[in-house]
């Protein structure tokens, strides 16, 4: 079986055991997102501030998809 089956839009499969070096990665982008999401929360709100916010959980998610796929 394959990790992608473009069918299964849910991920419902069965997990597979991540390497050290991938956590690491993972992490690193973690770390560095919650420092850039610092300093979007220490400017003044706006709509703009929400939606870099929003788009910044977007950029995270996806590149923890990417490499756990």
């Amino acid at each position: 079986m394959t990790y992608y089956d473009p069918a299964d839009v849910m991920r419902n499969k069965q997990l597979r055991p991540l390497s050290d070096e991938t956590l690491a990665e993972i992490e690193a982008i973690k770390v560095q997102s919650q420092r850039l999401l610092d300093a979007f929360n220490a400017a003044a709100p706006s709509r703009e501030m929400s939606l870099a916010k929003t788009k910044l959980e977007e950029a995270v998610m996806w590149a923890v998809k990417g490499l756990t796929a």
